[in-house]
């Protein structure tokens, strides 16, 4: 499809991807997601769970339990992307209406901006540890000299140096992530193993790291447990099965989005979350506590070359992952409030300031809040849109859709599809309780919404599907090619 010019919802960025410009093969997907899932919140990500009292298998199953999930949307969704061409904020037109797409790309956008901060933040300190390994300061006299911001300026320009990384390669443009993840797969692999090998050869018995002790609170157990660390697991890529059309309209088929997908997303959270319990337990036996952060645990390592090479592992894991996950959905999202004045790069320069004007280090404080607040939180609001996008494409549509509609201001989605907006303010509402109660750190609501917020993804995905779905059949809409929903609901 020609870019016009003249048409205020197309550019190029925005614009479908031809055929023969969809080379990104099986390969190229998995590298992007063995990028992306090899990250240090990857890493700690399990540590909630035994700190809830799982043990070692149960933390892992639970995480390989999510991925699975969360991999049915990724792999649907992704076919919207493959056959059409467009980035999600086209996508979502069909559902949400040319003006109403802004409320789930705005959304998608402004969680990503936070996990961009996120990420920038962790790459930041082990910038900070490589140069405290150098002696280039002392860390712990560092550690005193707090600013209003609530960190030292040193750790304030570790974090802008990491920043400016990933504003260089933005600039570049989104062919240039592409080659970083392809050159950066392997080699986080083979990082990930190195540390499991270093956790085993350490450990006098090795056999100690696989206790299968739990640690229950008084008045739990497994299942109460399970259950909201699955939807906190299946909400750490609920972001990317939303805007997954994101990266698979670059792919040659849907043969090797699926591939890809199915190859690199739950093999390699699974395996790097294990690394990360296997190697924590032996932190217990080798310095005699638990040491989650694999940026803690690097800067004790002692050997000054060793902390060095294994900080640059972790920056570009920390790189690989921000710049996919968190650059190219609001980098699209920003463009799509207004294609003829923002294009890819600077809706990605958009993204790299919001994620410094949220202050990501006060975000992560708290392993806690992180689960239950932020994961949890943005799944409850997430999930419904997935639910919507999902019934729409494949329900409603059959997987016909117009695409030169997509793009016509005054066609078929024109305006706000007020289904869509309801149906995600219903989906919403049942887990919203659950979500104060969770902020506030109270109980402002009865305990019932907290149970119901465990499960917000689903709830989520679930109601927002059926409420659009009800509200499509009794009132479809009347206009274009959308004439043709009428009668596949009659």
């Amino acid at each position: 499809m020609p870019v016009d010019e003249r048409n205020t919802l197309i550019n190029e960025d925005l614009a479908p991807v031809s055929p023969e410009d969809r080379t990104w093969s099986a390969w190229n997907i998995a590298a992007l997601w063995i990028g992306m899932a090899v990250c240090i919140p990857t890493y700690m990500l399990a540590s909630g769970m035994v700190q809830q009292g799982m043990n070692w298998w149960q933390a892992t199953l639970t995480v390989m339990a999510g991925n699975l999930i969360v991999l049915i949307p990724m792999i649907l969704n992704g076919h919207a992307g493959t056959k059409l061409g467009v980035p999600f904020p086209v996508l979502a037109r069909a559902s949400f209406g040319v003006t109403g797409a802004h409320i789930p790309s705005i959304a998608r956008s402004l969680v990503a901006c936070g996990w961009f901060g996120i990420q920038c933040w962790i790459g930041g300190a082990a910038i900070y540890a490589i140069l405290g390994a150098m002696g280039a300061f002392d860390p712990a006299a560092d550690a005193e000299k707090v600013t209003v911001l609530g960190i030292s300026v040193i750790q304030l320009l570790c974090f802008f140096a990491f920043w400016i990384v990933h504003v260089v390669i933005v600039v570049r443009g989104v062919e240039s992530i592409k080659h970083l993840e392809s050159f950066a797969a392997p080699f986080l692999i083979a990082s990930g193993v190195a540390l499991l090998i270093w956790a085993l050869v350490k450990t006098d018995n090795p056999l100690q790291l696989f206790s299968s002790e739990t640690n229950y609170e008084e008045g739990s157990g497994f299942w109460t447990i399970f259950f909201p660390q699955l939807t906190a697991m299946v909400g750490f890529w609920a972001t990317l099965s939303l805007n997954i059309p994101d990266f698979t309209r670059y792919a040659k088929s849907q043969r090797s989005q699926a591939t890809g997908q199915m190859i690199g997303l739950p093999p390699t959270m699974t395996l790097f979350c294990f690394i990360g319990i296997i190697v924590t337990g032996a932190t217990v036996i080798i310095f005699g506590e638990a040491i989650w952060d694999p940026v803690v645990l690097v800067s004790r390592m002692g050997s000054p070359v060793v902390v060095v090479v294994s900080m640059i592992a972790l920056l570009i894991a920390t790189l690989s992952t921000n710049l996919a996950a968190n650059v190219v959905s609001p980098a699209n999202g920003f463009s799509n409030l207004s294609p003829q004045r923002i294009g890819f790069r600077l809706g990605g320069l958009l993204t790299c300031a919001i994620g410094v004007l949220i202050m990501p280090w006060r975000l992560v404080n708290d392993i806690g809040a992180y689960i239950f607040v932020w994961l949890i939180g943005y799944s409850a609001l997430l999930g419904p849109i997935v639910g919507i996008l999902l019934c729409d494409y494949f329900v409603i549509r059959r997987t016909k859709l117009d695409v030169d509609e997509l793009y016509e201001r005054d066609g078929s989605f024109a305006g706000v599809n007020w289904r869509a907006v309801v149906a995600l303010a219903i989906a919403v509402l049942p887990n919203l309780p659950g979500f104060i109660n969770a902020a506030s750190n109270s109980s402002i609501f009865a305990p019932v919404f907290d149970s119901f917020y465990g499960y917000a993804w689903f709830i989520g995905v679930a109601v927002g599907a059926a409420v659009y779905w009800v509200l499509t059949a009794v009132s479809p809409p009347r206009s274009g090619s959308d004439l043709d929903q009428k009668e596949t609901l009659a």
